[in-house]
């Protein structure tokens, strides 16, 4: 990231056992903790830790079921040629098969400086890992929308993954209903997830303020997405910007900017484990709320 300075009940078991949620939620844990480990070296665009990260991330998808496509890219930046790979994942869906709502979060991060592994637990290894959560749970309950699960590469070099995938998309751009990102979702000692996008795309918002209202242990906030106000809206600070420039509708999930934020104390013991594990709950409840609910709320 690059930023400056219905009951609950209701909306989780009809596709998940209690039991089926609980195991994919430490999933994340697992994943979050193996990317942010030294051994990934910061995962860096187009370096080993990156290549390991890759790996990694595709061996958990094909674990879960899933088959994965890369697709390279490439980009300049002041002194070098760069190849960056978005790794993806397609779930069909049962009811509206050709409209697509794209979930993402970017694996990469800074990789080595100065001889310290920037090793970006929260930022973010805490996205990814809940992107592998969400593969689990819908592979076992299929969607009614389809599904693009993205783990874009680059973002911490110009969010080039996403501005690649939004110019040559693996289907037709018009099908893309909706972004959901996630970055930076593990680490909030107040308790705050924010859920930025609605200012722009209201249409969101009663629908998620419907799931917010069964989470009484994890505090829901809005905002960040209000224009003309500098460090405060974080509109084009992470990878849906690019969905949000060619007018595709997004929302963001994210914490306030922590003491460990693009530092090499951004590690997995770090994070706030309880907020985390419901961030992912309330992040699960969302995405399937949205899906039951997106082509009524738009029309």
């Amino acid at each position: 990231m690059k930023r400056h300075l219905f009951n609950f009940l209701f909306i989780v078991l009809p596709f998940t056992t209690s039991g089926q949620q609980k195991n994919e939620v430490l999933l994340a844990l697992e994943i979050m903790e193996a990317l942010s480990s030294p051994a990934m070296e910061g995962r860096k665009t187009n370096t080993k830790g990156n290549k390991k990260a890759r790996i990694y991330l595709i061996e958990q998808f094909e674990n879960l079921g899933h088959t994965v496509k890369t697709d390279t890219f490439n980009f300049r930046t002041i002194t070098d040629q760069v190849e960056g790979i978005n790794l993806m994942v397609e779930i069909k869906g049962s009811k509206y098969p050709q409209k697509y709502i794209v979930i993402s979060a970017h694996y990469d991060h800074l990789g080595i400086k100065d001889k310290k592994i920037y090793n970006g637990a929260d930022d973010n290894a805490s996205g990814t890992a809940a992107l592998l959560s969400l593969a689990a749970t819908f592979k076992e309950n299929s969607p009614l929308h389809s599904l693009i699960l993205v783990a874009f590469d680059a973002e911490e070099m110009g969010l080039q993954g996403a501005k690649h995938f939004v110019k040559h998309p693996p289907i037709n751009r018009k099908s893309i209903q909706l972004n959901i990102n996630m970055d930076m979702i593990s680490q909030s000692e107040k308790g705050e997830l924010y859920v930025c996008g609605t200012h722009h795309y209201s249409f969101t918002k009663s629908i998620i303020q419907d799931v917010a209202s069964s989470f009484s242990k994890i505090k829901i906030l809005f905002g960040h997405d209000i224009p003309n106000t500098g460090s405060n809206d974080w509109t084009n600070q992470s990878d849906h910007y690019a969905f949000h420039k060619v007018k595709i509708p997004f929302i963001y999930f994210g914490v306030e900017d922590h003491s460990y934020y693009h530092k090499p104390t951004d590690t997995f013991d770090k994070l706030t484990k309880d907020f985390y594990l419901k961030a992912i709950q309330f992040i699960t409840a969302t995405v399937n709320q949205l899906d039951q609910e997106l082509e009524k709320s738009k029309n």
